[in-house]
């Protein structure tokens, strides 16, 4: 391979951007290397491997079947009630469940049908729900024909989400303090309303200290910075190596110990981390709880946790600090959905974000009570997570918040279906798709990786100047360094392979980093991907030697 036709002060620019915006430009060059291909149609996409996008290739159908005969039930309750034409009326609660009963016996092959009888026979079972309750907010959802009430999430749906969350999140042992949530338009939506409503209650300002996990999902970095919040930003970095020299993506006990200065109001985190897909380590959620319990009480935690569901016996910060944590979790990624958009933010009823609201001055009292007096006569016992959804909606249209009614329906019977044995086995093998993608990927390559247990495998950060020392020496990774830019690796690979990923250094990892997605190529694809990787290298060393000699 050749150096890439863009020179190295373009290079340069570029990797101004944001990487989920310079992605753009690797797939036009991945995209004119297609089309140059001799023998290729214009239309096969067979030499453009993007592996960054995170957005998985499987999908949970089981749910999604029962969903659409929820849908047809649904139906046949609404012209039930009236009919006319296409013209129905709003199902009916009363009866409803043995109507139901009645028309899974008539419509036994009506694919969905059995998982949707199960499902809501687990979510009475499980949690203790009234049935004829059940089935008719599941049928009224389905026909989507009101505003969500309640606005910050339907009542069993609320439940089921919750106890899905305990299993799956808090590996079945939650804290005895009450989990609230609120549903919300996927991971980002949760992302862009916790810094929102924390700035407009007063619990942040601009110039306050935030503390940022990382390498870490890249708007994480770029919230912070936004004129509207403007915070001051520290950095806790996965810095350690092993004894083999191989980086281990852990956070040293030093950088940990920043998050005990008092004036760091909040730390943000990706658990499992994003890009290098590892939960947090008990040693540094064991510092973690030291410091909130000695240092820095009223320290507010938000952990993205949309990963976890992907490592054996995942658990979660917020169920080992529920006082100091925003829980964060979205169903895209494990159920393969990210067009539904759907996810939710965790408070446990006894949190230290009520309690800054609580001890805010009079001042800032009087602000808020001002602003929050349409919703209630007593706006200042309005809690942080009801502000969340009024905020979510300029408060003035707080009567038309909250998910819509279809995208909780489908969220509640994702949930039920992943505490069923059928979800446990369909996790099982979305975890062994990644499993095997990763070790493609190093055979083909000929790199390695530290050994984790924890670790989820959805995306995999790869160093290439740890690699370069690991394989040439130091003289190697340092003629990289002087000699190329560190995104150059990607447009290499981009314009003469085909192959698109990200560079690490957007995710504030090292600045030759790279990161690959697991989760949306096929299996073989990921040994290609391994080849380019180790051809680029041994082309790298091929110039290094001609260099020197």
């Amino acid at each position: 391979m050749s150096k890439p036709s863009i020179s190295r002060d373009e290079i340069r620019r570029l990797a101004q951007l944001s990487p989920f915006e310079l992605k753009g430009r690797f797939v036009e060059l991945a995209e004119a290397y297609r089309r140059a291909r001799p023998g290729q149609k214009e239309k096969s996409a067979a030499h453009l491997l993007n592996a960054g996008r995170g957005n998985p290739n499987w999908i949970a159908t089981g749910p999604r079947e029962a969903m659409l005969a929820l849908g047809h039930f649904a139906l046949t309750e609404s012209r039930r009630v009236w009919t006319a034409d296409d013209l129905g009326g709003m199902p009916e609660r009363q009866g409803i469940a043995e109507r139901y009963d009645r028309f899974a016996r008539t419509h036994p092959g009506l694919p969905g049908i059995e998982l949707l009888t199960d499902s809501i026979r687990l979510a009475v079972d499980r949690f203790g729900l009234d049935r004829e309750a059940l089935v008719h907010e599941l049928a009224d959802s389905a026909i989507g024909d009101n505003y969500p009430l309640p606005d910050r999430m339907l009542v069993h749906a609320e439940r089921i989400v919750t106890g899905y969350l305990h299993e799956e999140l808090m590996a079945g042992r939650p804290p005895a303090d009450r989990l609230d949530l609120f549903a919300t338009e996927g991971g980002t939506a949760a992302m862009c309303y916790v810094f929102d409503s924390l700035v407009r209650n007063g619990i942040l300002h601009k110039g306050d200290r935030i503390a940022l996990m990382v390498p870490v999902f890249t708007p994480y970095i770029e919230i912070p910075g936004l004129e509207d919040y403007g915070f001051d930003v520290v950095t806790v970095e996965a810095s350690s190596f092993t004894e083999a020299g191989l980086r281990e993506w852990r956070y040293p006990t030093e950088e940990v110990a920043k998050l005990a200065d008092p004036t760091v109001k909040l730390v943000c985190l990706v658990n499992p981390s994003n890009p290098p897909s590892l939960e947090l380590s008990a040693r540094v959620a064991g510092q973690i709880k030291d410091i909130v319990t000695r240092d820095n009480p009223g320290l507010i935690i938000v952990t993205d946790d949309v990963y976890g569901t992907f490592v054996e016996g995942f658990r979660t910060l917020a169920a080992e600090l529920p006082r100091n944590t925003l829980l964060v979790y979205s169903y895209s990624k494990h159920f393969g959905c990210t067009g539904h958009r759907l996810g939710v933010i965790g408070l446990h009823r006894d949190n230290v974000v009520d309690d800054a609201l609580a001890r805010l001055p009079a001042t800032e009292q009087a602000r808020l009570a001002e602003r929050y007096r349409i919703l209630t006569l007593e706006p200042g016992r309005l809690r942080f997570i009801d502000r969340l959804v009024a905020d979510s909606r300029q408060v003035a249209l707080n009567h038309t918040a909250g998910l819509s009614l279809p995208q909780q329906a489908q969220m509640t019977l994702f949930s039920l279906f992943g505490l069923m044995p059928e979800g446990r086995a369909y996790k099982e093998r979305i975890r062994g798709i990644l499993r095997r993608r990763l070790e493609l990927l190093l055979e083909g390559s000929g790199m390695r990786i530290a050994e984790d247990p924890k670790r989820a495998g959805y995306y995999v950060e790869l160093d290439l100047l740890a690699q370069a020392e690991l394989t040439a020496g130091t003289d190697f990774a340092r003629y990289l360094e002087q000699t190329y830019e560190p995104a150059e690796p990607l447009f290499r690979l981009a314009e003469q392979t085909g192959v698109v990923l990200l560079g690490g250094g957007g995710f504030d990892g090292p600045a030759w980093s790279i990161r690959v997605s697991l989760a949306n190529l096929d299996d073989l694809d990921y040994l290609k991907i391994g080849h380019h990787l180790k051809q680029i290298f041994q082309d790298y060393r091929d110039e290094w030697q001609a260099s020197t000699g």
